[in-house]
């Protein structure tokens, strides 16, 4: 099946293949690497749950309920975390704000184990991490990509159209 009809199988009867591009919005590179960068937390918190699971029956004060509660709210968190970062790597513009919450929360993790918890070696690379997301997240081309700016347009030209939701209805009054 081309990419330009492909659908996950999901046509009732009477519509058109949406094509691929439609699917998956443009980002720039630099949103790209965001969300590349923000599923890191993510998998890291999955694979803490994981640790937990398996050190479950070493600490017999963390069995029973509390500990399968503690395991799904760190799987939750990851959950979030991950669809966060994929829907950047889509290009989705949603993602923007939740990832930059989570990543000021990573330069404080980062913060707390270089500065009180004397890890400057753990600390100082996640700091660095969540420092790079922000700073790539705030870069001119990412602003403008959320905006949904023109070429001929500057960003407070853009914002006052109302960004990206009022590029898309825009293109849907004309019936683009």
């Amino acid at each position: 099946m081309p990419s330009e009809a492909f659908t996950h199988g999901h046509l009732r009867e009477g519509q058109q293949p949406v094509p691929i591009h439609d699917l998956v919005s443009p980002a720039p590179r630099q949103v790209r690497i965001a969300g590349a960068l923000t599923a890191l937390p993510g998998f890291a918190l999955l694979g803490f749950a994981v640790l937990l699971g398996l050190n479950a029956g070493d600490e017999p004060a963390m069995s029973g309920g509390s500990l399968v509660a503690e395991i799904i709210y760190y799987v939750a968190l990851a959950a979030g975390v991950l669809a966060c970062a994929v829907a950047l790597l889509l290009g989705k513009t949603w993602a923007r704000s939740p990832a930059l919450v989570v990543n000021l929360v990573v330069i404080g993790i980062g913060w707390y184990a270089a500065g009180p918890s004397d890890q400057a070696g753990f600390g100082v690379p996640i700091m660095i991490v969540g420092a790079v997301v922000v700073v790539q997240l705030f870069r001119r081309p990412s602003r403008a990509w959320v905006l949904g700016q023109q070429d001929d347009e500057s960003e407070e030209d853009a914002a006052r159209r109302g960004g990206a939701a009022g590029r898309a209805a825009e293109r849907e009054r004309r019936g683009e």
